[in-house]
């Protein structure tokens, strides 16, 4: 499967074509056969609005999470607010995807941080966050299967291993998402997919990674027009 916005659309035509409902991690036990659409957001806010948009078109909801510790983005921001609520009115959740590297912590103590990153993000975007995935988990945390109160663990039991799970990380499927699907031999499948890597043309992930990297340039000289008077003129010296 190639990463275009078309490829997406096909997929998500197979999935329906082969009779799977698209559910969520709370309400997938009404349906015998099902997919959760799951989307990580570890990158760039904006390209997951235009998955969602493709998904809102095609009458599916999923699940989008959002890192409270990125380095790319600020959740609490103003425009990353209207991003996720946009997000949000297509009909799509909202979750969190915790990065346990940005904390120095004792293992058992991992239950508290996740509790109160939720808690964060729902304060900051006014959404109710009842869910949360794991950003590059290490083994002994996905094996501990963390069981919080109030927020679902897309990584746990249920939808790690009962599930049929396929991911698209780093750019590539691990199995044959499109075999799998149409051979019918999984009732319920989970799918992770990254909005970073789908375009309108699919790029490779050098083309995609250097794309991201130089519109930084311009998201900044953007923030930094509306902040200070005059920019143009200040860098032409």
């Amino acid at each position: 499967m190639n990463f275009s916005y078309n490829d997406y659309i096909q997929l998500l035509d197979l999935l329906k074509k082969n009779d799977y409902s698209f559910a969520t991690y709370n309400n997938y036990f009404n349906y015998r056969k099902c997919v959760i659409m799951r989307h990580d957001i570890d990158y760039d806010l904006n390209q997951a609005v235009t998955l969602a948009e493709i998904e809102k078109m095609k009458g599916v909801k999923s699940t989008y999470f959002v890192l409270l510790s990125s380095d790319f983005y600020n959740p609490a921001s103003a425009s990353s607010y209207k991003i996720l609520h946009k997000i949000s009115n297509l009909g799509h959740d909202i979750g969190l995807h915790f990065d346990e590297t940005a904390y120095n912590y004792d293992s058992h103590d991992i239950d508290y941080y996740i509790f109160k990153e939720a808690k964060i993000l729902s304060e900051i975007t006014d959404l109710t966050i009842t869910s949360f995935s794991l950003h590059r988990p290490n083994k002994y945390t996905i094996e501990t299967q963390l069981a919080i109160p109030g927020l679902t663990n897309s990584y746990g039991e249920e939808f790690f291993h009962s599930f049929k799970y396929l991911s698209d990380s780093r750019r590539r499927w691990r199995e044959p998402v499109e075999k799998i699907i149409m051979s019918n031999q999984y009732d319920r499948l989970h799918i992770l997919t990254h909005a970073f890597w789908y375009h309108d043309n699919s790029k490779d992930i050098s083309d995609t990674v250097n794309s991201f990297i130089n519109k930084a340039k311009e998201d900044r000289l953007g923030f930094l027009s509306e902040n200070i008077t005059n920019i143009e003129q200040i860098l032409e010296g």
